[in-house]
């Protein structure tokens, strides 16, 4: 479709509403509906093409591989909840730390087997340092910082076995697409890794003032025996009523890490290529979804031998499945929205108006706007999915490299993610510790903006090199 202003119309209206409400996907069902009535400007016609975008964007062959990922990730998840698995970690690691550095020393290990999502990682460690704080000479605040730190900033740099990972290549897949780029966006994901430096730049300040900064206010937080003896009441999966037994997340974790490499390894190898060359080119999505099928139907068995009942083990995992309806119905909206854009000649438009704009300056304006944006929704997968199609198609316009801006966005999303109030990451984290959630953001929002401080001048000097 020939370059329009009105291309830009629905984007103009996410992120304002967006921004307003602090909810994202109100913005994003408006902008969706708004283009569906600019492709076809009657009363009927707007519902059905906005009927219609969301039901191609659901019958992708990708996209349905994408939601079953999702949803059977999550399901896994309450399986493990339910099984005691995270409440067993929990206790067993409690037990075995008894000095500040060697709780440190676990919120960093333990990454290995608990980076599937930032939730996950909260209710594994903080419970377990919630438990001993009184050995842990650093205030509950600096703490949280300190766990919150290992959660996104880690997961969103992890190419495989997260939830994110699904999530993230389909953001990819749906902006290149746009501008008619073929690409394998797993690739572009993997490329994009080293530039999001927000992430990298917030670990390495975490590391600092967990192990090297040592603050004047950093007195354990006081607690009474009956409130430390009570860290079970902290989040429904370590409650007190559950059975304790820690194998049941290791086990199916570490088997669909191995499951998920084995098979993109057979799969590329299959294919004729060299041992190293089998990773890149294989079908990593199809691979993934089918080491967690295969990883869920083994821990059912696995559960059912501990004498689980199958209709709990069932429950639990649909109850797990349908936590994470609200993000595919996000994705679909995004899709969607990606769809109506492209036909209203979204990227033609780009091509022809932002040429004006200095290389140098593109990677940092994007992260700084995306920061912004994602500060004030609290969602970084709602900063990608709103952002991505935009800098994919500024990057292409500009001629400055793809992954570097792919990089630029997903920092923007992880920047917000750990700053912002509304995020997630912040609730859960501040429910766990009994903390109150603005004076733990207010907390760690001087030490997020001089992350994104650093970043921003990282892009503007990389862009010299790319």
């Amino acid at each position: 479709m020939e370059a329009s202003w009105t291309s830009i119309i629905p984007f103009l209206i996410v992120i304002p509403v967006a921004m307003y409400t602090s909810q994202v996907l109100p913005g994003l069902i408006l902008g969706l509906l708004v283009g569906s009535y600019l492709i076809s400007p009657t009363i009927i016609g707007g519902m059905q093409e906005m009927l219609t975008y969301i039901v191609q964007a659901l019958i992708d062959k990708n996209n349905i591989k994408i939601i079953v990922f999702l949803y059977v990730f999550s399901g896994l998840i309450g399986m493990i909840k339910m099984t005691g698995g995270i409440k067993g970690f929990v206790e067993k690691s409690a037990e075995k730390i008894t000095t500040k550095k060697q709780a440190l020393f676990l919120t960093y290990v333990s990454t290995i087997g608990t980076f599937s999502a930032p939730t996950f990682r909260f209710v594994t460690i903080a419970p377990i340092m919630k438990a001993i704080l009184k050995k842990v000479k650093m205030s509950t605040k600096e703490l949280g910082f300190v766990i919150e730190t290992t959660a996104t900033p880690i997961i969103v740099l992890i190419p495989v076995a997260t939830a994110f990972v699904g999530y993230m290549v389909s953001v990819i897949q749906i902006s290149t697409e746009t501008i008619g780029y073929e690409a394998d966006p797993y690739t572009l994901f993997i490329q994009s890794i080293p530039f999001n430096f927000f992430a990298i730049v917030i670990i390495l300040l975490g590391i600092y003032l967990s192990f090297f900064h040592h603050s004047h206010t950093d007195a354990p937080m006081e607690m009474d025996d009956e409130k430390e003896d009570d860290w079970h009441e902290c989040h429904p999966a370590v409650h007190k009523d559950l059975p304790s037994k820690r194998w049941n997340l290791l086990i199916p974790i570490v088997l669909v890490i191995f499951l998920t490499l084995f098979l993109t390894w057979w799969d590329g190898w299959n294919k004729g290529h060299t041992f190293f060359e089998a990773f890149i080119h294989a079908d990593v999505l199809e691979a993934m979804v089918i080491a967690l099928l295969i990883t869920v139907l083994l821990s059912i068995i696995f559960y059912s031998l501990q004498r689980f009942e199958l209709s709990k083990l069932i429950n639990s995992f649909i109850v797990g499945g349908n936590d994470i309806m609200s993000v595919i119905v996000l994705l679909s909206i995004v899709w969607g929205l990606s769809s109506v854009t492209s036909d209203l000649g979204f990227s033609e438009f780009i091509t022809s108006y932002t040429d004006w704009i200095p290389q140098m300056f593109i990677a940092p304006l994007m992260f700084v706007f995306g920061a912004i944006i994602s500060y004030f929704i609290g969602s970084a997968w709602g900063t990608w999915g709103i952002l991505m199609p935009l800098g994919v198609s500024i990057a292409f316009s500009a001629d400055v490299s793809l992954p570097l801006i792919i990089g630029a966005v997903f920092a923007s999303g992880s920047f917000g993610a750990f700053a912002s109030p509304l995020s997630d990451d912040t609730n859960t984290l501040a429910n766990i510790l009994d903390l109150t959630v603005m004076d733990y953001a207010r907390f760690k929002l001087k030490p997020a903006l001089i992350a994104a401080g650093i970043t921003t001048v990282l892009y503007t000097g990389v862009t010299f090199i790319f």
